[in-house]
């Protein structure tokens, strides 16, 4: 029997990363293992990269793989090399500050599968500015009841709208039964107007799809037969699975970019850790066009202020002056110094 490796080390770049117990088991049911885990980032480092340059990121971790426990972190791991960067984020609510990893290069992504990081979900903003988004997020969240194929109209339908707003959308499957749809913006907006802007969007898909969509926020109030347009994802300190993340589930699978064309046939299944670095090889990102062009909101704010003339407490479930994540966040001054040794680790 071969014996385990205590340790390999991945050059990545100009960086050496040191990935310790490589051959311990993530992903149980496929016999993935943690090593595994580290080369499909790098294969897939351009575009994953594309996903989380200079973002904070709150890290999805699995110390012991799917069959422990997960672990929320939005500070920086211990332990950190000098090379790591991060931004430093505030939580007035709890009287909190958190280091968050903010990528860079590929190394910095590989070395948080060193801390056991399976899932990266970034914010939408970037540290230059942590508190005007610079994108915005339409995520179909199918209810228990709803189809794949309610997922693929819904989807069609915003593609529709944004076409006539003179947006471009890059949609992507969410790893799980859902897809996402991302639009750069110009990060000149709240949090709150950028999430006014994506709750007018989503009632404009209802109004075409008031069978398949539904905008209502309490989930116990949704018909179980419908796909949620869920606006709220656009709210301050909500992040989402990224492009090329894996998920931590069993099978695997990635929220993988895709082109319109393919939507209409897209199986969410068929992306995973072991299929998708021959798809990145072949076709290359379908988002590296993404950072191209930034789109204005003017449009929907506008929709926003006529439809919340109907609907005056739509928005008032969420206060954002109360929310966690709420007020002004701060850039480190200096981005590359790593936490202290004794700083809190969840």
């Amino acid at each position: 029997m071969a014996s385990k490796q205590s340790a390999v080390e991945l050059e990545v770049g100009e960086r050496t990363v040191r990935l310790s117990s490589p051959d311990r088991v993530y992903f149980p049911e496929r016999g993935w293992t943690k090593l595994d885990v580290a080369n499909y980032y790098v294969s897939v480092g351009e575009g994953v990269l594309r996903a989380l340059r200079e973002r904070p990121t709150m890290l999805h971790r699995f110390p012991k793989g799917l069959a422990g426990e997960k672990v929320h972190q939005k500070r920086l791991p211990n332990g950190a090399p000098d090379w790591i960067e991060t931004v430093e984020l505030s939580f007035p609510r709890y009287g909190l500050t958190a280091d968050e990893l903010c990528p860079s290069e590929i190394a910095q992504i590989v070395w948080a599968v060193q801390m056991s990081t399976v899932e990266f979900h970034p914010w939408n903003v970037r540290r230059a500015d942590v508190d005007r988004p610079d994108e915005w997020r339409i995520d179909l969240d199918p209810m228990p009841d709803a189809t794949f194929d309610q997922v693929r109209r819904v989807a069609e339908a915003s593609h529709e709208v944004l076409g006539e707003l003179g947006i471009t959308g890059y949609p992507k499957t969410s790893g799980g039964s859902g897809m996402h749809v991302y639009v750069r913006i110009v990060p000149e907006w709240t949090f709150a107007d950028v999430r006014r802007a994506a709750w007018a969007f989503a009632r404009e898909v209802e109004r075409r799809l008031p069978e398949d969509v539904t905008t209502t926020w309490w989930r116990k109030d949704r018909d179980p037969r419908t796909v949620f347009v869920d606006y709220n994802q656009n709210a301050r300190d909500h992040t989402m699975a990224c492009a090329y993340s894996l998920r931590g589930v069993a099978e695997g699978t990635v929220s993988t970019p895709v082109t319109w064309e393919e939507v209409a046939d897209v199986e969410p299944g068929d992306f995973t850790l072991a299929t998708v670095p021959e798809r990145f090889r072949r076709l290359g990102d379908m988002h590296a066009s993404i950072d191209d062009e930034s789109f204005r909101l003017d449009t929907l704010l506008e929709w926003a202020e006529r439809d919340e003339k109907d609907a005056p407490t739509a928005l008032s479930h969420h206060d954002e002056a109360d929310h966690g994540g709420s007020g002004p966040a701060k850039i480190r001054q200096q981005a590359r110094r790593a936490p202290k040794p004794d700083a809190p680790t969840k």
